[in-house]
């Protein structure tokens, strides 16, 4: 016998370990479908995609997931189980709360980067969580929960060692974890020799805010709009026809938000409305064409309070602010919610296109008031394209705050969630 030519046979890289090969495979499996479910949606890509990608037979891949549902299930689970062993190396190298926080941060574009660099397996984003079912769903959001628990708790002993500010941990921990799971949406954007500049970038916001000088910044009284509900006898069919869709807008948006588009069913909106099927199927065409309609109900809304916001502000940083806490307030009042964009993908390509246009047209429209603020010097020098991104991403994360913690004010609990972007993290020397 050769022992050298056993050991290689039996070692991880050989032909010959079977189970070594099938770890290989699998992880192979879960990177592309990972890769297909950021780009085109679980929805839209099947097993024969992630099979043929891969030159694999549909047969093949059933030796290694169940379904779909599993396959997406394995994949949330491997990118969490990532993000766990991230955070454990991480806890080896920096003793800090802040460091640790900082690194966690820059480890999400870090992933990116490798995955792009066929360094490292694809991540998937944690997009359809609510359209797990069962154990699947309960695995998921249990292994999520500890995540988050892990970061937050960073912040508590940061502020508890005086290297955080004093800050609400909850709230800025959603509120970053918000941020950095919406950078799938944008880093492609961005040339990848940019990439770690841009993650530093971002992180230097992260810690030290947008907001000129040493002072912290006090946040000003939030305005609403006061909309009466007032519904004339005499008013139109036209107009009828308009709030009865609203009211299905609004509806299917929760569902939406809180089961994911799989798990959204139409008959189980017309039966909360106390509607009948027939009703409502003359307002909507299908499930597809309601989620259309939910995304443009909610930026139409939004466009709004972009365009309110320069009427109850001053400068730059002031009319940011205003924007961010009102967004806030209609997503977590009774006016909203407003759509959450982790059902993006759920849309065909042509539709999403076009949300994708008027969502860019929106955060450059906030992007403006950051510039202005750059101007007028409310807001210190910062790449203002990389901070809209990061405070989108915060928004869109807002809507489901109080399955985090208690909100008795939802102006101040909006004050507490973007307290992260305007202060930092890092503690600000007072004038």
């Amino acid at each position: 016998m050769k022992p050298d030519i056993l050991a290689a046979n039996g070692s991880s890289t050989s032909p010959f370990n079977r189970s070594a090969q099938r770890d290989l495979k699998r992880i192979a499996i879960l990177s592309q479908a990972a890769r297909l479910f950021n780009y085109k949606g679980s929805r839209a890509t099947t097993l024969h995609d992630v099979a043929k990608s891969l030159g694999l037979t549909k047969t093949s891949l059933y030796y290694y997931v169940k379904n779909k549902e599993d396959l997406i299930y394995q994949c949330y689970i491997a990118a969490l189980e990532l993000h766990h062993k991230n955070l454990d190396e991480i806890e080896k190298q920096h003793a800090g709360a802040l460091e640790r926080a900082s690194s966690y941060f820059l480890q999400h574009f870090e992933n990116w980067l490798a995955a792009q660099e066929d360094r490292a397996p694809h991540v998937a984003a944690l997009l359809e969580i609510a359209a797990l079912k069962g154990d699947y769903r309960k695995h998921v959001e249990s292994s999520y929960i500890r995540l988050f628990k892990r970061l937050r708790e960073y912040i508590r002993q940061g502020i508890a060692e005086g290297c955080i500010r004093d800050c609400e941990p909850t709230s800025t921990t959603r509120a970053i974890l918000g941020s950095v799971e919406w950078t799938f949406s944008w880093l492609h954007s961005i040339p990848r020799e940019k990439v770690r500049t841009n993650a530093n970038e971002a992180l230097d916001i992260i810690t030290n805010g947008i907001c000129a000088g040493n002072a912290p910044h006090s946040p000003a009284k939030v305005f609403h709009e006061n909309k009466e509900s007032v519904y004339p006898q005499d008013f139109s069919r036209e107009e009828k026809n308009r709030l009865k869709q609203q009211a299905f807008f609004r509806t299917g948006t929760r569902f939406f938000n809180t089961q994911g588009f799989t798990g959204t069913s139409l008959d189980e909106i017309a039966e909360h409305l106390h509607v009948s099927k027939g009703a409502f199927y003359y307002q909507i065409k299908n499930k597809e064409d309601l989620l259309f309609h939910c995304y443009n109900l909610s930026l139409d809304i939004i466009e709004e309070i972009h365009a309110q916001s320069p009427q109850f502000a001053g400068t730059g940083l002031q009319k940011a602010e205003m924007t961010c806490l009102r967004i806030f307030y209609i997503q977590n009042s009774d006016e909203g919610p407003l759509i959450r964009y982790n059902t993006i993908t759920a849309l065909p390509m042509k539709r999403r296109r076009q949300i994708l246009k008027r969502t860019d047209k929106n955060n450059e429209n906030f992007g403006a008031f950051l510039n202005e603020g750059i101007t007028d010097g409310s807001i210190r020098p910062i790449n203002t394209l990389i901070a809209q991104h990061l405070i989108t991403g915060a928004r869109n994360a807002a809507m489901d705050i109080k399955r985090w913690r208690k909100v008795d004010n939802i102006d101040d609990a909006a004050i507490d969630y973007f307290d992260v972007f305007f202060n930092g993290l890092a503690p600000r020397k007072k004038i």
